[in-house]
């Protein structure tokens, strides 16, 4: 008789999934240099690793989940990106923030329309998600995906999460009409999304803050 295989983290404890947030990069996490392909050039944003250790002290995965159509465009090798992430997660480590996975889609668009899905891979499609979902044993329900761009909020609410866009002058006005009003925020910068996943954390059950 064949042995039954391994079961997922879902399949396992449905009852010990984790709430997770996910990250974009490039103007999120770190500072935007357009098709980086020198980890001497990456640059944590301010405030953005304190926001990445907090939410691990609360208990949340972090997880990358980033377009990177450079190595598409054959600009980037893939061990050259394993190389940017490298040291992306040492300047993370160095002020006690880690993330538990890094995923990317090397996927070339076809077009500037960022609310289409045109792979299941590639923000908006919500696929780099729900892969980490099954490899880590996430609660996507209880989950967050934070970024500067709509595509990173609708592959967000794509995969069942809530979403935050942020950036100085984020609004979201782009969301298609049927988004439920609730499931997606905006705030000034990681920082400020982290603070406002953490506050909704510590509401009682009810959903309503304590008098």
């Amino acid at each position: 008789m064949k042995p039954k295989p391994s079961p997922t983290p879902i399949e396992a404890d449905p009852a010990r999934l984790r709430p997770a947030v996910f990250l974009d990069r490039d103007d999120t996490l770190i500072a935007n240099v357009p098709y980086l392909t020198d980890p001497a050039l990456l640059r944590v944003l301010p405030g953005a690793a304190e926001a990445v250790a907090a939410l691990n002290r609360a208990g949340f995965a972090v997880v990358l989940a980033t377009n990177q159509s450079a190595v598409g465009r054959g600009l980037l090798t893939e061990d050259r990106l394993r190389e940017i992430h490298d040291e992306l997660n040492r300047l993370l480590a160095e002020r006690g923030a880690v993330l538990d996975a890094i995923h990317h889609c090397p996927h070339v668009p076809r077009s500037d329309d960022r609310a289409t899905i045109e792979f299941h891979d590639r923000k908006p499609g919500p696929g780099m998600l729900l892969r980490a979902a099954s490899e880590l044993g996430l609660d996507l329900a209880a989950s967050w995906m934070v970024g500067d761009l709509i595509s990173d909020v609708l592959a967000g609410l794509n995969a069942g999460c809530r979403s935050i866009l942020v950036g100085s002058n984020a609004t979201l006005d782009e969301l298609p009409r049927h988004v439920e009003p609730g499931r997606a925020l905006a705030a000034v910068d990681l920082a400020a999304a982290a603070a406002l996943i953490l506050e909704e954390r510590n509401l009682p059950p009810g959903g309503s803050a304590p008098c």
